[in-house]
This record gives C-alpha cells, sequence and structure tokens, in this order.
C-alpha cells in the first residue's frame, strides 16, 4: 500500500455546461452493506466455479466482516481539525501507512475470528487463526503495519489474510464516517482519495446520472472514486491498451492492458451483469489473472485476500 501525492484543489474540472452532467468524483461505502454485498456475490459465484470451496471461504470471510462492520464497527475518531490538517498538507485523512490506528481494529480482528468455523479449513488456516488468537497486541500491531508497508515475510502470509480482512472493516468503517467534502481526488489519481491505497478493481457503470464512468474501488476502505476510461491506471499511457478476456465467457471481467508499462488492471462492466461486486469478480476471475500474467503483465496492485502479481514485497 502506498500513500498518495499532491491533490489537486479542485473536487471535478469536467464540463458543466446545461445539459452535462458530471460524475461524482468520489463514493463513500456503507459498511452496512459493502461486505454482505461481497459475501452475497461470492457465494452466487462460486456455484460450479473451479475454486468453489475457495469462494465459498472467502464467502464465510465476507460475513464475518460483515459481522464486525454491523456490530463493533472498530473506527478512527478523526477530529475535523486532523482531517483539515491532512487535507491542507495534501495528504488522504486516513492515509493507510501514516494513520495512527485505534486499538478498536484488534477487537475487530478477534470478533471475526470468533465469526468464522474452522472446521473444514485447511489445517494451515486453522493454525494461522489460532496463532493470532495467542499474539500480544505488539505482534499484531507489527503484523498490521507490515501488511500496509507491503512488507510482509512469507511465514506471515496465513495470519495476513485475517488481518488484512479485518482492517479491511476498520478502514471501511473509519472512512464511511467522513464526508465526500473532506475528500480530493489526488494528483495520483490511481490511488485512494481517502487512504492512499491502491484500487482492486474498476467498474464501469450502467446506471446512474453518467453510465458508462469508471470508478476505482479502493482495496482497503472501500471508497470509489472516478478515473477516465481508455487511460492506464499505472502509468497514465494511452497508446498501447488492449482490453483481454477469457474467450468464451460473458465478458463481465476484462483486464485492460498496457504495453507501454506492461501492467494490467482489472475491468468489471456492470451492464453484463447488474451484480457484480468489484471484490467478489475480482477474486472469482483469478483464472484471468494466470493467463495475463502468463502473457507478461504484472497486476497493477494485488487484491489484499490474495496478492496476486508483483504488489507485494516479501522479505526474510
Amino acid at each position: 500500500m502506498k500513500q498518495a501525492g499532491t491533490p489537486p484543489s479542485g473536487k471535478w474540472t469536467g464540463p458543466s455546461h446545461a445539459g452535462v452532467k458530471a460524475p461524482d468524483p468520489i463514493l463513500l461505502a456503507d459498511p452496512a452493506k459493502r461486505f454482505a454485498a461481497t459475501a452475497q456475490r461470492l457465494e452466487q459465484l462460486a456455484h460450479g466455479h473451479p475454486m468453489e470451496a475457495w469462494l465459498r471461504f472467502m464467502a464465510t470471510l465476507a460475513r464475518a466482516q460483515h459481522a464486525v462492520a454491523t456490530t463493533l464497527a472498530p473506527h478512527a475518531a478523526l477530529s475535523p481539525a486532523i482531517v483539515a490538517q491532512a487535507a491542507e498538507a495534501r495528504l488522504p485523512p486516513l492515509a493507510a501507512d501514516g494513520h495512527r490506528r485505534d486499538a478498536s481494529w484488534r477487537d475487530g480482528l478477534a470478533l471475526l475470528l470468533d465469526r468464522i468455523d474452522h472446521r473444514g479449513l485447511p489445517p494451515a488456516a486453522v493454525e494461522a487463526m489460532e496463532q493470532l488468537r495467542r499474539s500480544d497486541a505488539v505482534a499484531l500491531e507489527r503484523l498490521a503495519d507490515h501488511f500496509l508497508r507491503g512488507v510482509l515475510a512469507a511465514s506471515e502470509a496465513g495470519a495476513a489474510v485475517f488481518v488484512a480482512a479485518a482492517l479491511q472493516v476498520y478502514f471501511t468503517d473509519s472512512a464511511a464516517r467522513l464526508t465526500t467534502e473532506d475528500l480530493r481526488l489526488l494528483e495520483e489519481r490511481a490511488l485512494c482519495p481517502c487512504c492512499g491505497s491502491p484500487s482492486v478493481s474498476g467498474l464501469i457503470t450502467a446506471s446512474g446520472i453518467t453510465p458508462g464512468t469508471r470508478y476505482l474501488y479502493c482495496s482497503l476502505c472501500s471508497t470509489a472514486w472516478n478515473h477516465v476510461r481508455a487511460v492506464c491506471i499505472t502509468c497514465g499511457g494511452t497508446r498501447e491498451l488492449s482490453l483481454q478476456g477469457i474467450e468464451g465467457d460473458p465478458g463481465v471481467v476484462k483486464a485492460e492492458t498496457c504495453g507501454e508499462c506492461h501492467t494490467y488492471a482489472k475491468l468489471l462492466y456492470q451492464l453484463k451483469d447488474m451484480q457484480v461486486d468489484p471484490y467478489a469478480d475480482d477474486l472469482a476471475s483469478l483464472g484471468l489473472d494466470i493467463l495475463v500474467t502468463e502473457a507478461g503483465y504484472a497486476r497493477h496492485a494485488p487484491n489484499p485476500l490474495l496478492l496476486v502479481g508483483d504488489g507485494e514485497v516479501v522479505v526474510d
């Protein structure tokens, strides 16, 4: 996860004359719906899927996230002064790798672990859960820091999945307590204006005041923000962009590849399926990741629950 750079001073600089509607630049997630929607979509996609058992586990994890988000709601209580100071310094107010986390995220992790039925889980996953239950506050905070800074050791990967899930709830609940007026699109448009994290996927809308708009969805705090289409979100290039898909599939998920920087990002098309979910459909399209990676492209940023591609840094 990288912290973002300097944002422009305005929220939208597109056309504003009569008859032209501009898309909302930033959309904040509703924690009461975000994880439940992902769980429901994962259950739908799991039926008959080659990775059905894994997707159903991911659905279980999302349901546990929903329980935490709606019963405990761990969050950071940012004062207006702190938010204003961040805006003045041109930083996202919930900067993932600079924000001082409230201890409530650890309570959320404990509840999340309690809500997961470990029966049928691989022994490694059960051991990772037990390891987290035995860990003290210092060890948990260190693991969270390693995840957010992208320096996970190989031995931490199993436990980090559950830590990532808990941090998603914490940052989503925290972001939801802000208002869009508190935020500005960043100069580095590929990063979240709320926490400075990269997106997990982009969704092309089929409804709303501006159908066909691309929104990037934050991998950490679930905030969505507008990003112009036909522009590589990694390097800003426009000359060598292509859309790649799996032959014969419905075309709900495609990979936008860039021949200039040799990266790719997922694009989800709401017109093809109105139930598409930026998080569930990304997980369920792992086969597309594999094919595009084999073709020589690196993923723009990993899904924090999957860590596909070259996005993470592993240290010994």
